[in-house]
């Protein structure tokens, strides 16, 4: 089974470009990232820029708009992600809650979707579609 860890810090939805983390705790975060590494469960990561840097495209009316970021009333925006494959929803769990995060970050643990949880009728309008096959 495969799950998101969400990272999300609070207040990064006010920080300005450029912003960057404390070197202590991203080294904190380095030596958790090698333990899910040789656990064999880690699948990928990345940390996102601030909103400030990005761009939303809302589609009122089927037509897209574009706003700039910052984006205001943001109360928690994404600060980075871990996709891992473990055996269960408590195995996410447990591996979420030896993150050294801080008093101000929360994790959220979200399953992704695989094909064999869909209806047959969402798999057949689906099918044929591969990511990254040209």
């Amino acid at each position: 089974m495969r799950f998101m860890m969400l990272m999300i810090p609070k207040g990064y939805g006010a920080a300005a470009p450029g912003a960057m983390p404390d070197p202590k705790h991203v080294a904190a975060m380095m030596k958790y990232n090698e333990e899910l590494t040789k656990a064999g469960v880690l699948v990928g990561l990345d940390g996102l820029h601030p909103p400030s840097m990005g761009a939303r495209i809302s589609f009122s009316g089927g037509k897209p708009t574009v706003s700039e970021g910052p984006f205001p009333g943001d109360k928690e925006v994404l600060g980075g992600y871990w996709m891992i494959n473990v055996k269960s929803k408590a195995e996410a769990i447990e591996w979420a809650s030896r993150c050294p995060a801080g008093e101000n970050e929360v994790i959220e643990i979200r399953q992704v979707q695989e094909m064999a949880d869909f209806t047959p009728e969402v798999r057949k309008a689906a099918a044929g579609f591969r990511p990254g096959a040209q």
